[in-house]
């Protein structure tokens, strides 16, 4: 198998610019790099908000997306993990476009690819990388919660006899950080959502599912009762969660923990609100922010046995993709599925196929 030396992608001309489909080509690969054909990426919140607010791109063309699955097309020489032909998933890199996902080809870090199991389709698989390392960055690295992952010793009981609150549990980020809670062991996964959601969250391991459009801190006190709270996961991380997030740890006298939030882009930084009303009464209650990109150096204690383990993890079904809602179209899809994603989707992870011919 081979690829081609110039190939489609979509590409953003100059800043706040819709994409436009053009050609491109790839740089020489490297030893420990593979090329991969791109059969499907999915589309996450930042990809839109990169180029609406011109956020994480230095330079102009740019290429979008970070979040992908495929079929293995070169090796470099360094590689032995990987052979021609294999299914894989990734998160891209952002901010280099030969890394990036919305085009027909990309080339990866070995260390950095997962294999695809024969359980799940591409279209699955595409949707997986980016929002779970995410949820792995406000769990187990130190800027997060730190828990010990649950690939390590003692990981899977890291949660044992405690309660975690994850806020937005049918949000892509949300429902990979019920499942990590649950293979951490905790004891009772608290999270809301919409009431049409409620079953596949419970499917996923939640324990109790509020509805988020009535509950509140007492209503999640309620649901903790005596099992003592570790901290409160802020899946969406926006004015309203954040604050939420502090009611809860207040309302259930949660000392020494704090919420922990991902980075949304725009705003840049956590709410200013949140923040002075978790300094307002005791106990006191901080908020944490993550940026979960597997590349960074700092991160890739977690991002590489991340990859080892989650292939692993779903072909046994511990671990469940999001549900896939494809736009038909190829590689021409990427506008209408960056406005798909912004309107907002519930319970889904949108999908486009750049390869498809």
């Amino acid at each position: 198998m081979s690829f081609p030396q110039s190939f489609k992608a979509a590409i953003v001309p100059e800043p706040k610019a819709q994409n436009v489909i053009s050609d491109r080509t790839l740089a020489p690969l490297s030893d420990d790099e593979i090329v991969i054909e791109i059969s499907a990426t999915a589309v996450n919140p930042v990809d839109w908000k990169m180029r609406d607010y011109n956020a994480f791109i230095t330079q102009y063309p740019a290429v979008l997306g970070s979040d992908a699955a495929g079929r293995v097309v070169a090796v470099g020489p360094a590689v032995s993990e990987f052979a021609i032909g294999d299914r894989v998933f990734f998160q891209g890199i952002i901010g280099t476009y030969d890394s990036s996902t919305f085009q027909q080809y990309c080339k990866m870090p070995a260390s950095l690819v997962a294999k695809t199991p024969d359980n799940i389709s591409d279209e699955q698989a595409a949707g997986i990388s980016l929002a779970t390392m995410a949820a792995v960055t406000a769990f187990y690295d130190k800027e997060g919660y730190g828990l010990i992952p649950p690939w390590e010793e003692e990981g899977m009981e890291a949660g044992g006899g405690h309660a975690i609150v994850i806020l937005g549990g049918a949000s892509s980020v949300g429902q990979y950080a019920i499942q990590l809670a649950r293979l951490s062991g905790f004891e009772k996964i608290i999270t809301n959502a919409s009431a049409a959601n409620f079953d596949q969250l419970y499917k996923l391991g939640a324990h109790v599912v509020l509805d988020r459009h009535q509950a509140d801190a007492g209503s999640f006190a309620a649901a903790v009762q005596e099992t003592p709270l570790m901290f409160v996961f802020d899946a969406i991380s926006a004015k309203a969660t954040q604050l939420l997030g502090v009611q809860i740890l207040q309302a259930t006298k949660t000392a020494n923990s704090h919420v922990v939030t991902v980075h949304t882009v725009h705003p840049e930084t956590v709410d200013q609100e949140a923040v002075a009303l978790g300094q307002s009464h005791e106990p006191k209650v901080g908020i944490k922010q993550v940026l979960g990109v597997g590349s960074a150096p700092y991160l890739r204690y977690l991002s590489e046995p991340l990859t080892k383990n989650l292939g692993g993890y779903i072909a046994k079904e511990q671990f469940i993709p999001n549900r896939p809602r494809l736009v038909p179209g190829g590689l021409a899809a990427v506008e209408e599925a960056l406005s798909l994603n912004k309107r907002g989707v519930s319970g889904e992870k949108v999908v486009f196929c750049p390869s498809l011919k």
